[in-house]
């Protein structure tokens, strides 16, 4: 199986899993971590182009989780961490880890985070090294084993 088509079944079953535990996925917490592995990701390479901005708008947009939260309110939050990543990437890129890791306290919360990082860098069918990096420090900053992603 292409590397591309395997990125496309495992984004497909988290999806599936995440939409299973939808009622599990209400609290400030996973919002805020959320946004924050969104802009992760979209920045991974150090800038977020428009295309990755129009990925997460419409992950915003049309997941059914993310729909438990105001769209104006996810992203205002995306927008404010991509700001910290491009004022500074190293010493933003600890302040958005810092929002990830909200949802350690919670398993089924952090492990939802971590797909969304997946199916976010997913999206455009390539899945690189910088995004994949970025969603393996996420797995350490939920105290998630990165293995368990397949990262």
């Amino acid at each position: 199986m292409a590397l591309w088509d395997r990125i496309r079944e495992s984004a497909t079953q988290m999806q599936s899993q995440l939409e299973a535990r939808k009622n599990d996925l209400r609290s400030g917490a996973f919002r805020d971590a959320s946004m924050a592995m969104c802009a992760l990701v979209a920045a991974a390479d150090g800038v977020a182009d428009p295309s990755e901005r129009q990925r997460v708008a419409q992950l915003i947009a049309t997941n059914d989780i993310l729909r438990n939260f105001p769209a104006d309110d996810l992203r205002r939050r995306f927008e404010e961490n991509l700001d910290r990543l491009a004022a500074d990437f190293a010493f933003g890129r600890v302040s958005v880890l810092q929002e990830v890791a909200k949802a350690r306290k919670k398993p089924v919360e952090a492990r939802a985070v971590i797909q969304i990082g997946i199916i976010i860098g997913g999206a455009d069918g390539d899945f690189d090294r910088d995004e994949q990096a970025v969603v393996r420090e996420a797995c350490f900053a939920l105290g998630l084993p990165p293995h368990e992603f397949d990262l």
